[in-house]
Protein backbone atom coordinates (compact mmCIF):
# COMPACT_ATOMS: atom_id res chain seq x y z
CA UNK A 1 0.00 0.00 0.00
CA UNK A 2 2.88 2.31 0.89
CA UNK A 3 4.09 1.96 -2.76
CA UNK A 4 1.18 2.31 -3.93
CA UNK A 5 0.91 5.83 -1.87
CA UNK A 6 4.43 6.92 -3.15
CA UNK A 7 3.16 6.60 -6.93
CA UNK A 8 0.53 8.26 -6.97
CA UNK A 9 2.07 10.92 -4.86
CA UNK A 10 4.77 10.93 -7.27
CA UNK A 11 2.12 11.53 -10.02
CA UNK A 12 0.84 14.23 -8.43
CA UNK A 13 4.32 16.34 -7.90
CA UNK A 14 4.96 15.55 -11.99
CA UNK A 15 1.28 16.78 -13.27
CA UNK A 16 1.70 19.71 -10.70
CA UNK A 17 4.86 20.70 -11.52
CA UNK A 18 4.42 20.16 -15.66
CA UNK A 19 1.10 21.84 -15.26
CA UNK A 20 2.73 25.24 -13.38
CA UNK A 21 4.35 25.43 -16.78
CA UNK A 22 3.01 23.85 -19.37
CA UNK A 23 -0.53 25.01 -19.03
CA UNK A 24 1.12 28.83 -18.50
CA UNK A 25 3.20 28.06 -21.64
CA UNK A 26 -0.63 27.02 -23.39
CA UNK A 27 -2.38 30.24 -21.99
CA UNK A 28 1.01 32.34 -23.67
CA UNK A 29 0.13 30.10 -26.92
CA UNK A 30 -3.44 30.85 -27.04
CA UNK A 31 -2.79 34.66 -26.41
CA UNK A 32 -0.70 34.89 -29.22
CA UNK A 33 -3.16 32.91 -31.37
CA UNK A 34 -5.73 35.01 -30.73
CA UNK A 35 -4.05 38.16 -30.72
CA UNK A 36 -1.59 37.97 -33.83
CA UNK A 37 -1.41 38.02 -37.15
CA UNK A 38 1.57 35.62 -37.24
CA UNK A 39 3.36 38.24 -39.94
CA UNK A 40 6.83 37.63 -37.59
CA UNK A 41 7.90 34.62 -37.58
CA UNK A 42 8.63 33.46 -33.84
CA UNK A 43 11.96 32.59 -32.36
CA UNK A 44 11.49 30.03 -29.54
CA UNK A 45 13.60 30.56 -26.16
CA UNK A 46 14.66 27.29 -26.39
CA UNK A 47 16.70 27.07 -30.06
CA UNK A 48 17.98 30.96 -30.21
CA UNK A 49 21.23 30.72 -31.14
CA UNK A 50 23.77 31.98 -29.01
CA UNK A 51 25.25 34.30 -31.61
CA UNK A 52 26.54 38.05 -30.59
CA UNK A 53 25.29 39.33 -34.74
CA UNK A 54 21.45 39.04 -33.35
CA UNK A 55 19.87 42.39 -32.05
CA UNK A 56 17.51 42.32 -29.04
CA UNK A 57 14.65 44.85 -29.36
CA UNK A 58 12.66 45.46 -26.10
CA UNK A 59 9.35 46.87 -27.72
CA UNK A 60 7.63 47.46 -24.25
CA UNK A 61 6.95 51.36 -22.46
CA UNK A 62 10.29 52.67 -20.76
CA UNK A 63 9.47 51.93 -17.39
CA UNK A 64 8.42 47.95 -18.54
CA UNK A 65 12.30 48.45 -19.85
CA UNK A 66 13.81 49.85 -16.56
CA UNK A 67 12.16 47.16 -14.22
CA UNK A 68 13.82 44.14 -16.80
CA UNK A 69 15.51 43.61 -20.09
CA UNK A 70 17.18 41.25 -21.63
CA UNK A 71 20.97 41.21 -21.65
CA UNK A 72 22.07 43.99 -24.71
CA UNK A 73 18.43 44.63 -25.39
CA UNK A 74 18.12 47.93 -27.28
CA UNK A 75 14.82 49.68 -26.25
CA UNK A 76 13.24 51.21 -28.81
CA UNK A 77 9.16 51.17 -27.29
CA UNK A 78 5.93 51.33 -28.38
CA UNK A 79 3.03 53.61 -28.43
CA UNK A 80 7.15 56.31 -29.36
CA UNK A 81 8.42 54.01 -31.56
CA UNK A 82 11.31 56.20 -33.26
CA UNK A 83 11.76 54.51 -36.50
CA UNK A 84 15.02 57.39 -37.37
CA UNK A 85 16.83 55.94 -33.83
CA UNK A 86 16.25 52.39 -35.32
CA UNK A 87 17.18 53.63 -38.72
CA UNK A 88 20.56 55.41 -36.83
CA UNK A 89 21.33 52.28 -34.63
CA UNK A 90 21.01 49.57 -37.36
CA UNK A 91 21.92 50.87 -40.63
CA UNK A 92 22.39 47.40 -42.35
CA UNK A 93 19.29 45.68 -42.87
CA UNK A 94 19.89 42.52 -43.39
CA UNK A 95 20.67 42.35 -39.38
CA UNK A 96 19.30 39.75 -37.69
CA UNK A 97 16.62 41.18 -34.98
CA UNK A 98 14.56 39.30 -32.39
CA UNK A 99 12.04 41.88 -30.79
CA UNK A 100 9.77 41.09 -28.17
CA UNK A 101 7.87 42.74 -25.12
CA UNK A 102 5.70 40.74 -22.52
CA UNK A 103 4.41 38.12 -24.47
CA UNK A 104 4.76 38.96 -28.24
CA UNK A 105 1.92 40.94 -29.48
CA UNK A 106 3.90 44.80 -28.93
CA UNK A 107 6.90 43.28 -30.69
CA UNK A 108 4.63 41.50 -33.66
CA UNK A 109 3.41 44.83 -34.35
CA UNK A 110 7.07 46.34 -34.16
CA UNK A 111 8.16 43.73 -35.83
CA UNK A 112 5.53 44.98 -38.97
CA UNK A 113 7.44 48.37 -38.80
CA UNK A 114 10.61 47.08 -38.95
CA UNK A 115 9.53 45.35 -42.16
CA UNK A 116 8.18 48.30 -43.76
CA UNK A 117 11.51 49.85 -42.83
CA UNK A 118 12.96 46.97 -45.06
CA UNK A 119 14.82 44.89 -42.18
CA UNK A 120 14.92 41.46 -43.60
CA UNK A 121 15.46 39.05 -40.74
CA UNK A 122 13.05 39.48 -38.26
CA UNK A 123 11.67 37.33 -35.47
CA UNK A 124 8.87 37.77 -32.43
CA UNK A 125 10.14 35.96 -29.32
CA UNK A 126 7.65 33.35 -28.47
CA UNK A 127 6.25 34.59 -25.01
CA UNK A 128 8.37 37.38 -25.19
CA UNK A 129 10.20 37.64 -21.39
CA UNK A 130 7.62 36.67 -19.71
CA UNK A 131 7.96 33.09 -21.76
CA UNK A 132 12.28 33.82 -20.72
CA UNK A 133 11.47 34.62 -17.48
CA UNK A 134 9.00 31.09 -16.81
CA UNK A 135 12.21 29.03 -18.63
CA UNK A 136 14.83 30.31 -16.85
CA UNK A 137 16.35 32.83 -18.86
CA UNK A 138 18.26 35.58 -17.20
CA UNK A 139 16.89 39.42 -17.17
CA UNK A 140 18.63 42.78 -16.04
CA UNK A 141 17.09 46.06 -15.11
CA UNK A 142 18.29 49.68 -15.80
CA UNK A 143 21.90 49.38 -14.21
CA UNK A 144 22.10 46.53 -16.09
CA UNK A 145 22.25 44.37 -12.89
CA UNK A 146 20.35 40.87 -13.30
CA UNK A 147 17.11 40.86 -11.49
CA UNK A 148 14.26 38.49 -10.60
CA UNK A 149 11.69 41.10 -11.31
CA UNK A 150 9.75 41.64 -14.25
CA UNK A 151 7.26 44.72 -14.95
CA UNK A 152 3.55 42.50 -15.63
CA UNK A 153 2.33 45.01 -17.41
CA UNK A 154 -1.33 44.66 -15.87
CA UNK A 155 -2.65 42.37 -13.06
CA UNK A 156 -4.62 40.66 -16.50
CA UNK A 157 -1.62 39.88 -17.99
CA UNK A 158 1.09 39.48 -15.38
CA UNK A 159 -1.39 35.70 -14.86
CA UNK A 160 0.93 34.86 -17.33
CA UNK A 161 4.47 35.29 -15.68
CA UNK A 162 5.09 32.48 -13.61
CA UNK A 163 8.42 32.88 -12.48
CA UNK A 164 10.37 36.44 -10.95
CA UNK A 165 8.70 39.17 -8.53
CA UNK A 166 6.12 40.83 -10.52
CA UNK A 167 5.72 45.03 -10.67
CA UNK A 168 3.09 46.91 -11.96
Amino acid sequence: MKILNYKLLVCVLAFLSFSKYSLGQDKISKALDSWNQGTIPYAYFDNIPEADSIVFLDTREKEEFEVSHLKNAIWVGYKNFNKEKVLQTIPEKSQPIIVYCSIGVRSENIGEKLKKLGYTKILNLHGGIFEWKNKGGTVFNDKEIETDSIHAFSKHWGKLLQEGIKVY
